[in-house]
């Protein structure tokens, strides 16, 4: 699949900001099964200067700095991005996910890069709660990918999606009480039952297809910024993507932005700014199949 990106982040101020500095992770990630055919960032008004690099979970980061006066600040990022991610292995064929576990904690090759993301992070800490939620998909000797499928499955079936309930800081325990919220919650909520267990988890950011295949439900979290987890098989499997929003493996309706620890590490767009008093804040996203097959008349001949 092809897609084309357009993310417009818009800051409006009350009165005037007299400089601005920004984080942003708004370049998607070239990766095996991403292929990033072009991309870039554009403001208004236009930066006093730009540093791009990259940050230390390997994602495309820019440094956008504006020192002159401005009633608003804008950043749009453009994109056009192949996915065709591999399959995963066969469930039954992954190794128990206490032997995931176990190699995590010993890391050495092929584990120490999956180990750091065992450990707690601010929003998503590992939780009780959490813990003896996914205890339940879990059951000794389980294979990993057959447990976290199970995983996936129940947090679809019995949490509801719905806007407005939480924010990227709610808490587990909250989460969990209330049954409901976005996908950043249930990406959370995975990641810190699986770092219960002792099993590496990231949180990954990216968007997700707005047209459904035909016949198929329209994707929850569409038109907007999504998030999903990459959890760990082992050393001889790597990582998948799982969606626990819409109970998914990630093929080839996602598009892969950045990856952290979770949502504060790798936020789209995060800064600083002197002056402006309250602020509003607007965000649109535009997902769209650009394939040849959605557009015969754009095929070559």
């Amino acid at each position: 699949m092809i897609y084309r990106i357009r993310h417009t982040t818009r800051y409006d101020y009350r009165v005037p900001v007299d400089y601005g500095v920004h984080l942003a992770h708004l370049i998607p990630r070239p990766l095996p099964g991403q292929r990033v055919i072009a991309a870039a960032v554009e403001t208004m008004p236009a930066l006093s200067w730009r540093h791009d690099g990259v940050d230390h979970f390997g994602n495309a980061v820019a440094w956008l700095f504006l020192d002159t006066p401005h009633a608003s600040f804008e950043a749009t990022m453009r994109a056009l991005v192949e996915v065709a991610f591999a399959p995963p292995p066969e469930a039954w064929a992954t190794p128990p996910w206490e032997a995931v576990a176990a190699a995590a904690w010993r890391g050495g090759a092929g584990a120490w890069q999956a180990a750091e993301f065992v450990f707690d992070s601010p929003l998503a800490a590992a939780d009780p709660g959490a813990r003896a939620y996914a205890a339940a998909s879990f059951s000794p000797g389980r294979p990993m990918l057959v447990a976290l499928l199970d995983l996936i499955g129940r947090i679809r079936a019995e949490f509801t999606f719905r806007a407005g309930v939480t924010t990227t800081a709610t808490p587990i325990a909250e989460v969990l009480r209330r049954r409901e919220g976005v996908c950043q919650d249930f990406t959370h909520l995975m990641i810190s039952a699986l770092r219960g267990l002792g099993l590496p988890a990231r949180y990954v950011s990216g968007y997700i297809r707005t047209r459904p295949p035909p016949g198929q439900a329209r994707r929850l979290g569409a038109d907007q910024s999504h998030a999903w987890v990459d959890a760990w098989l082992g050393v001889e499997h790597g990582w998948v993507g799982l969606d626990p929003t819409n109970g998914l493996i990630v093929h080839d309706e996602h598009v892969v932005l950045a990856w952290g620890r979770d949502y504060d590490d790798i936020a789209p767009l995060r800064g600083v700014i002197l002056g402006g008093g309250e602020q509003s804040l607007t965000v649109e996203v535009e997902l769209e199949d650009a394939s040849p097959s959605a557009n015969p008349a754009a095929a070559p001949a």
